[in-house]
């Protein structure tokens, strides 16, 4: 009897559902992270990810590239991710930088839809401020040509307007580049026509515990914004830096992006051995998301020390 029992039992056991037939979900977590810099809110929010060929763009070998990328346990084309960061300052709510929008393809145009994810809409947004005007920074300020953020003042260096926004300076710009002259000239048009993109020379307070600080090389006024609450500081450091598995070990390697070289490479080393030295959090573009994290210096370059996950009170 118990022989029989057993048998019956083993034989519905082999016959019930199995429940790892489910489909596999294959999607991601909403792409916002949160945590408090003082009395500030920052959201660094995910515009999505893009495939680079950094082991022709880096400038520097192949073979060497692709050695510190295993390392990393990655390869080439590289994942990377496309930040924006998301200040709430109390009074204001302050994007810096938009994503690429439509222009990139459909991996990348999350950030409105992370946006609402954490809780905000584009309407609540009060000021924009860029880092610089590549396509894939200033993509999300514009949908069928009106504004993405409709009561947003956008602002940005006066030298990277006054090269973007150029008709002269696209005329002379090679085929192949013309496209970014078009693109960031279509992503400002409806905020210029509506008296709403305003511009800054030099480093300036742009508000209260926000200050732009020049950074060009990559771009003519790549700019990085130092925001302070509550004795902490963190930088927006825009495109200072690409691929983190290989510029923060040799940060005198720059990439095919950059419009200055050697400038960007001056503006890295020097951003980076200040925010070592002061202990600020940096914000990264191009790291993987959140982007966020503390440098050391080690040796020639520096070491990334990411956040920690931390839960809100």
């Amino acid at each position: 009897m118990k022989r029989t029992s057993l048998s019956l039992l083993a034989a519905a056991l082999i016959a019930a559902p199995s429940f790892a037939a489910a489909p596999m979900a294959k999607t991601q977590a909403p792409g916002y992270f949160r945590m408090m810099l003082g009395d500030f809110e920052i959201t660094p929010l995910s515009d999505g990810t893009v495939d680079l060929p950094v082991d022709k763009l880096l400038k520097q070998k192949a073979d060497k590239t692709n050695a510190a990328l295993a390392k990393a346990h990655l390869k080439s084309p590289l994942e990377t991710s496309d930040n924006a960061y998301l200040i709430n300052t109390g009074s204001k709510l302050i994007l810096v930088d938009t994503g690429a929008g439509a222009l990139f393809g459909p991996t990348l145009g999350k950030l409105q839809a992370n946006l609402k994810a954490a809780g905000y809409t584009p309407e609540q947004v009060d000021e924009v401020y860029l880092t610089h005007m590549h396509s894939d920074h200033v993509g999300g300020l514009a949908a069928q040509a009106k504004p993405a953020f409709p009561n947003a003042v956008v602002r940005a260096s006066k030298a990277e307007a006054d090269h973007w926004l150029n008709q002269a300076a696209m005329d002379k710009a090679p085929e192949d580049g013309k496209g970014s002259f078009k693109n960031a000239m279509a992503a400002l048009d409806p905020y210029v026509k509506a008296g709403k993109f305003k511009t800054f020379e030099g480093d300036v307070e742009v508000s209260p515990g926000i200050r732009a600080q020049g950074g060009h090389g990559h771009t003519p006024g790549h700019t990085t914004y130092v925001v302070e609450s509550g004795g902490r500081k963190m930088v927006m450091i825009g495109d200072l830096i690409h691929v983190g598995a290989v510029q923060f070990e040799d940060p005198a390697v720059t990439i095919g992006f950059d419009g200055d070289q050697k400038a960007a490479a001056a503006a890295r080393k020097k951003l980076f051995d200040a925010a070592a030295r002061d202990g600020a959090l940096i914000g990264g573009a191009h790291l993987q998301f959140p982007g966020m994290g503390y440098l050391r210096t080690e040796g020639k370059g520096y070491r990334f020390v990411p956040v920690n996950y931390t839960r809100m009170p």
